[in-house]
């Protein structure tokens, strides 16, 4: 069986967020591990990140219903 190694759109929207979004906008805290979740229930995509500084928690939400 063979495998793809292509990512997904959304894998690559948490990569993005991973690798740019890592600081903190409640305390500046730069956070070279960050890794975003992220879950979903089919329509809608919520990634989140909790700072390890000040826990103070980031938010991006993408809607897949909207065309």
């Amino acid at each position: 069986m063979a495998t793809s190694s292509k990512s997904s759109a959304l894998e690559r929207l948490k990569a993005y967020y991973n690798d740019e979004e890592c600081v903190c906008t409640a305390c500046g805290f730069v956070d070279d591990e960050a890794d975003w979740a992220g879950e979903t229930d089919g329509r809608v995509v919520e990634y989140s990140h909790e700072c390890p500084c000040c826990g103070a928690v980031m938010e991006h939400t993408v809607d897949l219903t909207v065309a």
